[in-house]
């Protein structure tokens, strides 16, 4: 029988593995522009408006992109629901391809299962309790092994 393989549990961009957050201060070229972090990207796609999407790239760190994400003043996507871990996929893919010490930080990873643990959020974490879904945790182990394929080639 197989062992379990390790839990790696990742919050807070201070904690260890806190790199994996998408408020780690890693900036990202996609679609054509540089946003701050990830998590800039990822809220400003929730808006259809361009207007909208710039704002949030300018906002001045991760935490107020994301409050400017969940403001419903903006007009959300209609079909956000269908597409957003596709786009967070786009987004963690990017900052793991476009900076070469967080690739090997996510390669060394091994196949460790890697869990966003916070009580916070029940569908991008674990819930706190492990009950949630931890989308981002399986986008990550996704890219890990992506990146591991592009190795093998």
């Amino acid at each position: 029988m197989k062992p379990e393989p390790r839990t790696i549990n990742f919050y807070s961009v201070n904690a260890e593995y806190g790199e994996f957050s998408n408020f780690a201060l890693y900036p990202i070229t996609l679609r054509g522009k540089r946003w701050p972090t990830s998590e800039h990207f990822f809220q400003a796609m929730k808006f259809e408006n361009r207007g909208d999407q710039e704002e949030v790239r300018a906002a001045n760190n991760p935490m107020l992109a994301a409050r400017m994400g969940r403001d419903r003043k903006r007009k959300l996507r209609r079909d956000w629901e269908r597409v957003k871990v596709g786009i967070m996929r786009e987004a963690v893919e990017a900052k793991f391809r476009q900076h070469e010490e967080l690739r090997a930080l996510l390669l060394g990873t091994g196949d460790a299962k890697l869990v966003e643990h916070t009580e916070n959020d029940d569908f991008w974490g674990d819930g706190g309790d492990g009950s949630g879904r931890n989308e981002l945790g399986r986008v990550l182990m996704a890219v890990r092994e992506a990146l591991r394929k592009d190795d093998d080639e």
